[in-house]
């Protein structure tokens, strides 16, 4: 018998910065201050790969046994300093790529997109991301700490 994949659930998330975009875009995507801003999702997160469109891109920090986690993504869109969209493919299990496992099948495909739009100097960026229902709860949590740091960061000189 086939599993029937539920729908993805869409989750929204914003928050106003007191800086430019192409600041904001800069902080959120290059490696050491993305190390910061993620903090809040897992500790010692970190990306290999690159931003750019049709990119593969993974996620990664080692586990509570120091095995190399993760999830292995690839960049669907990418607009510079307006909109980047992430298409999730597997996660990384101890350092190794795998997109065939039924936990992962039932998210594979699910995106993560950035807007970032510029008022007056000011920016909002706005997060949109697809999940399975067990995580909602765990992303509503993180998600505003993480653009809280992002939000401190990006307003520092």
């Amino acid at each position: 018998m086939q599993k029937i994949k539920k729908p993805m659930q869409k989750l929204h998330f914003s928050i106003k910065i007191n800086a430019p975009k192409k600041k904001v875009w800069r902080k959120m995507l290059s490696d050491a201050s993305y190390r910061v801003w993620t903090k809040p999702f897992m500790e010692g997160s970190y990306f290999e790969g690159s931003w750019d469109k049709g990119a593969k891109i993974r996620f990664l920090a080692k586990d509570e046994n120091g095995k190399l986690s993760g999830m292995t993504s690839m960049i669907e869109e990418n607009i510079p300093y307006e909109f980047i969209s992430i298409k999730h493919l597997g996660i990384v299990n101890n350092g190794v790529d795998d997109t065939t496992i039924d936990e992962v099948r039932k998210w594979a495909g699910a995106h993560e997109n950035y807007a970032f739009k510029e008022t007056g100097g000011k920016t909002e960026v706005l997060v949109d991301t697809d999940t399975d229902e067990e995580f909602i709860k765990m992303f509503e949590e993180m998600w505003p700490k993480a653009l809280a740091k992002l939000k401190e960061i990006s307003e520092k000189n």
